[in-house]
């Protein structure tokens, strides 16, 4: 789920971005207006093709951000299914976490029995070491 919401919060600052881009560039090209008992001498008149392209990039970019951010946010585990599936998962954890328990248990037993056969043995070679040095002596 943080990697939905990390998308999430991406795109949204990306809408954010969009947004931004799109009134700078509306201030940039924009014509200026005429305010009555006020005039204003020079004339800049952009290019009307160009502000048609720019409308129609940003609304693209705007829209097309939009539709991402409802299909993550549709994708987003609801609360109710969130908890459910949690404790789901909790129980289903004990269980592997039971098992696994009784697996270590059974392990150790092992360890503990060929550790004790490992002692016996070595006890017997050490008894059989003794016991040809006591013989060679003799």
């Amino acid at each position: 789920m943080a990697d939905r919401l990390t998308q999430l919060q991406d795109t949204v600052n990306q809408q954010a971005e969009h947004f931004c881009n799109a009134i700078g560039v509306l201030q940039q090209t924009s014509v200026p207006s005429k305010f009555p008992g006020f005039d204003r001498t020079g004339s800049q008149t952009p290019q009307q093709t160009q502000q048609e392209d720019y409308a129609q990039l940003f609304s693209q970019l705007i829209s097309r951000c939009a539709k991402d951010i409802d299909t993550l946010i549709e994708s987003l585990p609801n609360e109710e299914c969130s908890i459910e599936l949690q404790n789901q998962a909790l129980k289903r954890l004990e269980t592997e976490n039971q098992i696994e328990a009784e697996r270590l248990e059974q392990i150790v037993q092992n360890g503990e029995l060929l550790l004790e056969k490992i002692q016996s043995a070595l006890e017997d070679i050490a008894q059989a070491q003794l016991d040809m040095q006591i013989h060679f002596k003799t």
